[in-house]
């Protein structure tokens, strides 16, 4: 909590050894009403803070985070509202750390766990504080339904009038009809049709989903009432699936049928900065968006061949529009994202023989025995740490940065999205990413790549000036998880942190050198530059936003720049030369 709204410059700590090198860990004092709360720290890439626990002491003796906001909140200048919905955020966040405390696994057992297990361990977005809030969950909800319960659950179906839903799918989903037959068992759809002839409705009429059982029971039987009285939603039984919660809390990984899609429902809970619904008209653009993505990369060869990059589909979707919320563009965008679903393709159908997954996130967990998960990664990979790194980021860079310069196009890369892929041996290998719906975004430029985009697609991707499409890459990915990888490796690893981001400019100027003729796109897009501006989350919600509703999802806070580590080059020993060699898998030699 002090790091990050000290890396934000909500609080201003001031060294009490001034003259002391910033990259030494030092002394700090924090003023507060009510007396000094003292740490030691040193301060890393991009103006960041890194705290040791240890040191922390209050002016009470007790560091507790909610008594802090309590004395914090006037110098902050935090409203009334702000605080009271504040504290409940910040509680619910440390009920689940205490869960997963109470939980944690070792390192080892990290490492051992397959891609759905290992989401239900991870401890929530680093620089969010109030990271799993989740505004509308009781206890219970959260118990039943949160990432950290892993449990499983069935879910119901819902069938729904085409006088209020739509369907869109990709070419080899272009019926419903096709996507039920890979998602349905024979009986399951019988029961389904018998139930809608019980009901007296034609089932050619309707269109099938699932329905989160929170979401009904808050949402949709409240705000539908008139449309299921009419008959126009009709309830179903379970398809009898056992589904699991992963990170995102809204998707859903289909436990009993791995190879079938996840799906992605609308949860009208508020956690991190939005309420997780699914905004209707790009749930209606998904599949055309994931085609349009799909063709970039299978009709790219470096993209296709040499990154091998796999790109999870959203290859089908039921929308519902609220029958008068959607026509009040002014209302609150939570009444705009109430009912649909998303499918997902499942990445075990992509993973090769002895290839195994991990979200990027699980690169910065600790286990309970204090051993980082990318210690023991690098353990059993018999790779030095250095070269180790270097897999990791030939596996991930490439591909970002070859659809950022060639195709003016991003991804939100942060620790929720990206996926690295590994071999048999924990060597990263390869980068999978997900959740084009809400996280695609296009350059404002009139390049010629996006010329032919097909206009349902440029009526929902949000267009960017070329300084902020680099922020999704320094932002999502250097901000959001690197800087807390990089102190990690270099506490643990003992790979300095100036040597790791020597490395990661060393991977964009190597991309750079093989493809000289994009020169003019490394200047517009430059992720080299001096400085970045600051992107805030935790201002948005103390100053900004607040908790007030609003017709269209905030965006991040901008406060001033920070220094960009990726500027100046480092000094960064040459790669051993071996079979080990990163020039061995995908990404530039």
């Amino acid at each position: 909590m002090i790091a990050e709204f000290s890396y934000e410059e909500l609080f201003t700590p001031q060294p009490l050894t001034p003259d002391a090198p910033d990259t030494d860990a030092q002394p700090y004092r924090l003023a507060l009403p009510g007396g000094d709360y003292r740490f030691h720290a040193r301060r890393t890439a991009y103006g960041s803070w890194q705290i040791d626990p240890a040191t922390v002491t209050a002016p009470d003796g007790d560091p507790d985070p909610l008594r802090l906001l309590r004395v914090a909140r006037h110098p902050l200048g935090l409203s009334g509202d702000t605080t009271g919905h504040l504290v409940r955020e910040l509680t619910a966040t440390l009920m689940a750390d205490a869960h997963h405390a109470a939980t944690a696994l070792t390192a080892a057992q990290l490492a051992d766990l397959d891609h759905a297990d290992l989401e239900g361990r991870q401890t929530g977005h680093p620089w969010i504080v109030p990271s799993k809030g989740r505004l509308g969950f009781s206890a219970t909800d959260t118990a039943r339904w949160a990432p950290e319960s892993r449990t499983p659950r069935r879910l119901p179906w819902i069938a729904v009038h085409t006088r209020l839903a739509d369907y869109r799918g990709t070419a080899d989903l272009d019926t419903p009809q096709r996507l039920y037959d890979l998602e349905l068992d024979p009986d399951t759809r019988h029961t389904f049709q018998q139930t809608l002839l019980t009901h007296g409705a034609d089932p050619a009429d309707y269109l099938l989903l699932p329905v989160h059982p929170w979401q009904w029971d808050e949402t949709v039987v409240p705000l539908f009432a008139p449309s299921i009285a009419a008959g126009d939603i009709i309830p179903l039984p379970t398809d009898n699936d056992l589904r699991l919660p992963q990170q995102s809390i809204r998707t859903f990984l289909n436990a009993s049928h791995p190879d079938r899609h996840h799906v992605k429902l609308p949860l009208s809970i508020l956690n991190t900065l939005v309420w997780r619904g699914l905004p209707t008209e790009r749930t209606l653009a998904a599949p055309a968006v994931t085609a349009w993505v799909h063709a970039l990369r299978d009709q790219d060869p470096f993209l296709r061949d040499e990154c091998r990059v796999v790109l999870l589909g959203e290859v089908a979707s039921v929308t519902v529009e609220h029958p008068v919320y959607g026509a009040l563009p002014e209302a609150p965008y939570q009444y705009k994202e109430l009912l649909g679903a998303i499918w997902r393709e499942p990445l075990s159908r992509y993973l090769a023989p002895g290839e195994r997954a991990r979200t990027l996130a699980a690169l910065i967990q600790t286990g309970s025995d204090g051993r980082p998960l990318t210690a023991e990664l690098v353990a059993r990979s018999g790779l030095a740490p250095r070269d180790w790194l270097r897999r990791l980021l030939s596996a991930m860079l490439p591909p970002l940065l070859h659809f950022l310069y060639r195709y003016g196009t991003v991804f939100s890369p942060h620790g929720e999205n990206a996926i690295v892929v590994f071999d048999d041996r924990d060597i990263p290998v390869r980068l999978a990413v997900k959740d084009f719906v809400d996280d695609v975004n296009i350059s404002d430029q009139p390049l010629p790549e996006l010329a032919d985009i097909p206009a349902e697609v440029s009526a929902v991707l949000l267009r960017e000036r070329p300084d902020f499409l680099c922020q999704f890459i320094h932002s999502g990915l250097f901000v959001g998880v690197y800087r807390y990888l990089a102190p990690l490796l270099e506490d643990h690893l003992g790979l300095p942190e100036q040597e790791f981001w020597g490395l990661v400019r060393q991977e964009i100027t190597a991309y750079q050198r093989r493809f000289p003729e994009l020169a003019d796109r490394f200047a517009l897009f430059d992720l080299l530059t001096p400085r970045i501006e600051r992107l805030c989350l935790n201002r948005n919600r103390l100053l900004l936003d607040g908790y007030r509703d609003r017709p269209q999802r905030p965006h991040a806070a901008v406060q001033g720049t920070v220094p960009n580590p990726l500027h100046r080059p480092a000094s960064v020993p040459a790669p051993a030369r071996s079979g080990e060699d990163r020039s061995t898998v995908g990404g530039a030699p």
